[in-house]
Order: structure tokens, then sequence, then C-alpha cells
């Protein structure tokens, strides 16, 4: 349904499975994938979890509830709220041991409650690691896996654009792009699906976005665009988001000064 996310927490230590026998082994070194689970409806999925790292760990499985701050930032949710489907979840086994080099099949699913909102809803499967036993400082790592549970009904795809500004950094000048997400499945946006064309005269120019972003269903999200710096005064931006299947084109122009 969307494209594959990783998710790094605070603190984590994750180093890549193709980590080869030229590079040094951490003693501390957890993956897990695929690091993104789509469920449609009632459904499961095997995550696969390797210990890459020297020494054995008691690896521990919780669910939470998971999010995207404006700039797309991964955060861990606590508490209850509105599309988060950690409930729906059910992951087995919830504890096991992971000896140095093995890897173990996680299976995660997911029971739909009766009624419920057509579209995406996202959840998070979190592996927290600890020592097998106790030897002085415990150096732990969490690894996110993000869940999104796809129900049933009709899929509304919609983008609007909220907000164009001008932000100065140090050495930039950036143009920052209020984005909200109307429909209910989480949107993801290619490098060059948004432009915008900075018109003053005979001055035409355009700018692509460059990084990839998503954005959940009804949030919002702030992309960045690099503006040239040779640029000053009053211009003409018009902001377009190209369309998808199922999603239309959005624009929108705003009058903005450099």
């Amino acid at each position: 349904m969307t494209r594959a996310v990783a998710l790094l927490l605070a603190a984590t230590v994750l180093a890549p499975p193709s980590a080869g026998a030229g590079t040094p082994r951490s003693p501390l070194a957890l993956t897990a994938a695929p690091a993104h689970v789509a469920l449609a409806g009632a459904t499961r999925a095997e995550v696969s979890v390797t210990n890459h790292g020297l020494r054995a760990v008691v690896v521990d499985v919780v669910r939470a509830g998971f999010s995207l701050d404006l700039r797309g930032r991964p955060r861990v949710v606590t508490g209850e709220r509105a599309r988060a489907a950690s409930s729906w979840l059910t992951v087995a086994p919830r504890r096991f041991v992971l000896d140095p080099g093995t890897t173990r099949s996680l299976t995660v699913m997911s029971r739909l409650p009766g009624r419920v909102e057509p579209g995406d809803h996202d959840a998070l499967v979190l592996l927290s690691t600890r020592p097998l036993r106790d030897r002085g400082v415990a150096v732990r790592m969490r690894v996110g896996v993000v869940v999104v549970v796809r129900a049933p009904g009709p899929i509304v795809r919609r983008l609007v654009v909220r907000d164009l500004r001008v932000r100065r950094a140090p050495g930039a000048r950036l143009l920052e792009l209020r984005l909200a997400n109307r429909g209910n499945v989480t949107e993801s946006l290619a490098p060059g699906a948004v432009r915008v064309a900075l018109r003053r005269g005979s001055l035409d120019l355009g700018l692509r976005s460059t990084g990839r972003r998503m954005i959940r269903p009804r949030t919002e999200g702030v992309m960045q665009i690099a503006c040239p710096r040779f640029l000053r005064g009053w211009l003409t931006a018009t902001v377009r988001i190209a369309s998808e299947p199922g999603r239309p084109a959005a624009r929108r122009t705003f009058r903005v000064r450099l």
C-alpha cells in the first residue's frame, strides 16, 4: 500500500543486515524485516528478527501507537488516539531469546473491531532488547516495525496545499509548504511530486521537491524546498502536487517576498 519505511527510535543502534566480514561486529545489533507491514483487514504477516551482534539477547515485544510530526519524524504515541490500531494487533511470541547470528520469525495479526472507519490505521510493534544475564552496565536498543491496517470501505485520497512561507536559515533560504491530508489513507510523496513555479515579469523558475515524504490520514506535514539566493522581492508562487491514480492534482497560488 505504501513504500516501506524504517523507523529508527531514540537511543537505537541499528546495524545493517549487509554488514560483512570486513566490518567489525557490534556486541548489540538487531534488525527486523520488513520494517513496514501492511495488513488488509483481518490478516497476518511474518517479520524476521535477526541478531547481528556478538551476544545473546532477550527480545521483549510490545504494541504502541505511531505518529509523524509536522516534519515527518516518527514518534511513539502513548495513551488513546483515534486512529491508533495497536489494540487490534496480536503479536507472537511476546518474548524470546535470540542467539548471535540467528533469526526468529515474529507473527503480527490484526483483528478489526465491529465498527471501524475505512482507510489506514497505524500502529507500532516495538522490539526491545535486554541482556540474557546482567553483567555490569546493560546497553539496550529498540527497533520499531510500523504496522498499517487498512479497514475495508470507500478510499478517499485528497491532498491540500494549506500555506507557503519563506524560512531563512544560515546560508540558505527555504520555501516551507504546509500540506494537509484530507483523505483516509497514508500519502507517499516521491521526489519531484511537489513543484513550485516562481514568476515575476519575464522570470519563470521551476523548483521541485527532492526528498520523499509520507503524510498520514487526517494530519498535516511540512515540506521544504531550497530557493535560489539570488531571487529578491515579491514573486508569485504556484504550488502544484502531481496527480496519481485515485488522487487528483492539487494547486494553489501565493504571493511571497524573498
